[in-house]
C-alpha cells in the first residue's frame, strides 16, 4: 500500500514538462488511480504526481490533518527528498495558480474509498512552500487571495 497524489487543472499545459525526477513526475496515466477518485477531481486535466516510482510516497505526508501544515521540525524527522518533492510540486501548482488557472489535488493511501476522503480550501497565501504537506485522503483546492502571512 502507499500514498497516491491526483492533480487536476484548468490548465492547457503539458505539465510533464515541470518533471524533475527523481523529485516530481506527471504523467498523464490515471491508471494507479482508485475507482471513483478521479471523479472527485474538479477540473478537465488530471495527472497522476509521483515520485521515482508510480507512487507518491516520497512526498511529506501526514496521517491526520490536525497538525496543519507546518516547517519541517526535529522532533519529526523527515527525509530531504521528501521535502525537495514536495517544493517541487508546491512550486508548479503556485505557478499555475498565479497564472489565473484552477487546480485541486488528491492525496490518499490506496484502497481508501471515495467516501472516505475530505475537502481542504488551501490558501497558498497562507501556506508557504517549506510548510505545505499532504495529508492522508484529503483533497486540496489551491487559491492564492494575493496577501502572504
Amino acid at each position: 500500500m502507499c500514498y497516491m497524489v491526483f492533480i487536476s487543472t484548468t490548465a492547457d499545459r503539458d505539465l510533464s514538462e515541470r518533471n524533475a525526477p527523481p523529485f516530481v513526475i506527471f504523467e498523464r496515466d490515471l491508471a494507479h488511480c482508485e475507482p471513483g477518485i478521479a471523479d472527485l477531481l474538479k477540473y478537465p486535466r488530471k495527472w497522476h504526481v509521483g515520485v521515482r516510482s508510480a507512487c507518491s510516497c516520497t512526498f511529506r505526508h501526514l496521517s491526520v490533518a490536525d497538525i496543519g501544515f507546518g516547517v519541517p521540525e526535529d522532533w519529526y524527522p523527515e527525509e530531504a527528498e521528501e521535502i525537495e518533492a514536495t517544493k517541487q510540486f508546491y512550486d508548479v501548482v503556485a505557478s499555475l495558480v498565479s497564472a489565473g488557472q484552477r487546480v485541486d489535488c488528491i492525496s490518499h493511501w490506496a484502497g481508501t474509498p471515495k467516501n472516505a476522503v475530505k475537502h481542504l480550501d488551501v490558501d497558498l497565501a497562507s501556506v508557504s512552500r517549506e510548510a505545505f504537506r499532504f495529508f492522508e485522503n484529503y483533497h486540496f483546492t489551491f487559491s492564492h487571495s494575493g496577501k502572504r502571512t
